[in-house]
């Protein structure tokens, strides 16, 4: 390794002034000739500052841990793992996540959910975090006050500081309704959850408000087309399969029934299929369905289940890569949205125009 003191005797000035010339003092009194014979030389026999030794080392200016290596990336999930395992959608976006710290030698840490993020020792040691789904407020108050880097994953938290990957439910339910109205649905169900009821979340479920502002626009909603006696169900694990199970059952005892039902997550789509035939009623001639996520089981029911592809790898890799590059010194937000697409199978018609 090249040292200022070979470069100060090679131009003939103490180690000093190389040192102040190569770190760009202005303050410094030297000629010209001298100054442009310093950075010559030292460019000559390749001599890095500690500033660029220390770039190259550690590419992504993560802070160093205490044992000096590169600091970790905390992933900060909404889910416990075992429920995280129960939604294939979720470990895709994960799966995202790690691929894509593999490919730039990033190291992960986890944070579970019922973790203390203000005591947590594990956060604490993290360079920056991945923050995936719907937290409460208080959490997120917690994890902004860490001052280190943040991406959102699968949620917008409306705060503009912050960036944030994610599909555009909304306008993803929209699709779908249109598409339903065009293959002559008229009656459309809907089982999820009211996001927006639960007063200690930081964001509004998409697919909700846009159900209900779809019927409004229409003048066709009816409130009890919306599994009643769900309402308060805003916990995390309200999207399961028996939640999707027990709803459905709701809406079958209506008269009349809807003819078609639109299921928030492809789970619940599943507990909406054995409720449909316990009842003796056939998939799509007596009832039809739809869903969202379209994770891989889908194609595999019987009849296959219509479901808007949500790429949640993407939204994985694309929140690490938006992590890298604020770790790498970009000074501006962005709030990426990533295109759904919807893939019509046996549960349903399929549109006879195109979704708009």
């Amino acid at each position: 390794m090249v040292t200022l003191r070979e470069i100060a005797k090679a131009v003939g000035v103490s180690s000093g002034t190389v040192s102040r010339v190569l770190n760009y003092d202005q303050t410094l009194s030297i000629s010209e000739s001298k100054r442009q014979a310093i950075i010559e030389t030292a460019e000559a026999l390749n001599y890095e500052t500690p500033r660029s030794r220390n770039r190259r080392s550690n590419p992504y200016g993560l802070a160093p841990s205490p044992s000096g290596a590169r600091a970790p990336i905390a992933i900060v999930h909404f889910l416990e793992p075992e429920d995280e395992l129960a939604d294939p959608y979720y470990v895709g976006v994960r799966l995202g996540i790690e691929r894509r710290c593999n490919e730039h030698q990033l190291e992960i840490i986890k944070v579970l959910r019922t973790q203390d993020l203000k005591e947590s020792k594990v956060l604490q040691s993290a360079g920056g975090m991945i923050v995936i789904g719907k937290h409460s407020l208080a959490t997120m108050e917690d994890l902004i006050q860490s001052s280190r880097p943040i991406v959102f994953a699968d949620i917008n938290p409306r705060l503009d500081d912050y960036d944030c990957v994610l599909s555009d439910l909304g306008t993803a339910t929209t699709k779908i309704l249109n598409g339903l109205a065009s293959a002559g649905y008229q009656h459309i169900g809907f089982i999820g959850s009211y996001g927006h009821l639960d007063q200690n979340a930081a964001v509004q479920s998409g697919r909700c408000e846009a159900y209900m502002d779809w019927h409004k626009t229409r003048g066709t909603f009816d409130p009890r087309l919306m599994a009643p006696g769900y309402q308060q169900n805003t916990d995390s694990r309200s999207l399961r399969l028996e939640t999707g199970y027990e709803q459905t059952q709701l809406l079958l005892k209506l008269d009349p029934k809807p003819d078609v039902i639109l299921c928030a997550n492809d789970n619940m789509a599943i507990g909406a299929y054995r409720a449909i035939q316990e009842a003796g009623l056939a998939i799509p001639n007596d009832i039809a369905l739809a869903s969202f996520n379209d994770i891989p089981v889908t194609q595999f029911l019987n009849p296959p289940l219509s479901s808007m592809h949500i790429p949640g790898e993407h939204i994985g890799e694309t929140a690490v890569d938006l992590l890298v590059e604020r770790l790498s010194g970009r000074d501006y937000t962005k709030h990426v949205i990533i295109p759904t697409k919807m893939q019509w199978r046996g549960s349903c018609r399929p549109p006879v125009v195109a979704e708009t």
